[in-house]
């Protein structure tokens, strides 16, 4: 059953959406343009555009290498895969995301190993020790909402214990970690293009960052079936190659990045003044040592369910990021080792909301959600 568009419907009548497609492409001609040129040429697949897209995105990103995938999710999946985890490995991740992180693992064998969050989506790091046995082979850490995980720990962690790394940056892209971009603080960055994402393109779409040379040519070789040349192939592979087509949109919108994450962080910080004065309202501590790109932005209530049925009631579309963690999943839950409770991330299930916070929600919207987040506390 595809339960997408009757969700697109009921979104696209309310006035402040987190969908913005519709301004975001609205002019489109250059996009285009471009499209027209890759069929001219017939380079639909691992064409032109997705090399200088490699080379723009590791620029930007601050890596040696970049590599154009299928989807964030294959992201997460090959790099895994190309670093060596496989049947019966064990992944260390947080409960607290999206199906995507923890489907990736399962995908190749390997086995998720939740520990909790803390109070700000992210990773326990000082939970994770206790969670290795003889048989864990990588960390995936999720910057969830666009705010960097602490990585001081997990480096001194996956250095002691010789474990990989995969950054699960999907909702990170120019994000940093005490000056340091993400997807190259660990081994390997998974990135996505998702059309909801902050670089967003025409379906689905990823990309992989690293400064390993092997690791960069490996990805490029399994993206592509693990041929090496038309008639040669390597090594067993997939087919998650970029379409050239979607890698002239993602290059249009790299153009327009630092607008879009400069607009998301004026935004979120508009919020945090009005919102932090509202006693039944918990915000994330901001910390000097991060650059957060807000993907999402998120406030914790008690009265959860009934803020996000008011606000939409007013046409806000306050959403739920997310209301089951992922040891609680029916498809996860043979996962969850003995008893294994994780009260933060369940706190967090029970308690989070999104609002809209991308670049085209203005200010009078702004100042909308906030008088309607205190008409509902009676402020």
């Amino acid at each position: 059953m595809n339960f997408l568009p009757s969700q697109y419907d009921a979104d696209k009548n309310l006035a402040i959406r987190h969908n913005y497609l519709f301004e975001q492409f609205e002019n489109s001609e250059e996009i285009i343009r471009g499209i027209i040129e890759v069929v001219r040429r017939g380079d639909f697949t691992l064409g032109e555009e997705v090399d200088i897209l490699e080379e723009e995105f590791a620029a930007i990103q601050e890596a040696k290498y970049a590599v154009a995938v299928g989807s964030g999710t294959d992201a997460i999946r090959l790099s895994l895969r190309i670093a060596g985890v496989g049947y019966g490995d064990e992944v260390i991740t947080s409960p607290f995301t999206f199906f995507a992180t923890i489907g990736a693992i399962v995908d190749i064998g390997a086995v998720p190993v939740f520990v909790d969050a803390l109070p700000d989506g992210n990773i326990d790091t000082s939970q994770i020790i206790s969670a290795i046995t003889q048989k864990t082979k990588a960390i995936v850490p999720i910057h969830w909402s666009g705010r960097p995980v602490n990585f001081d720990e997990i480096k001194k962690i996956s250095e002691k214990f010789g474990l990989v790394v995969v950054e699960d940056a999907c909702h990170a892209t120019l994000a940093r970690y005490k000056g340091m971009a993400t997807g190259t603080l660990g081994d390997l960055g998974a990135f996505s293009f998702h059309p909801l994402k902050n670089i967003n393109i025409w379906g689905d779409g990823g990309i992989i960052t690293t400064n390993n040379p092997e690791f960069a040519e490996r990805l490029k070789i399994i993206r592509s079936h693990g041929l090496i040349n038309r008639n040669i192939c390597l090594f067993y592979g997939v087919n998650s190659r970029l379409d050239t087509i979607q890698a002239v949109v993602a290059r249009y919108m790299l153009r327009k990045l630092k607008y879009i994450t400069t607009s998301r962080q004026q935004n979120a910080a508009y919020l945090d003044k009005y919102l932090s004065k509202i006693k039944e309202i918990e915000l994330v501590q901001r910390s000097v040592d991060l650059v957060e790109v807000f993907h999402l932005y998120w406030i914790k209530c008690e009265k959860r369910d009934e803020l996000v049925h008011f606000l939409r009631g007013k046409g806000i579309d306050a959403k739920i990021h997310y209301p089951n963690p992922m040891h609680l999943q029916p498809a996860f839950v043979q996962f969850v080792r003995g008893e294994n409770h994780f009260p933060v991330a369940e706190e967090l299930a029970r308690t989070t909301l999104s609002l809209p916070v991308h670049e085209y929600v203005t200010q009078s919207q702004l100042d909308f959600i906030i008088e309607s987040v205190r008409e509902f506390f009676h402020e």
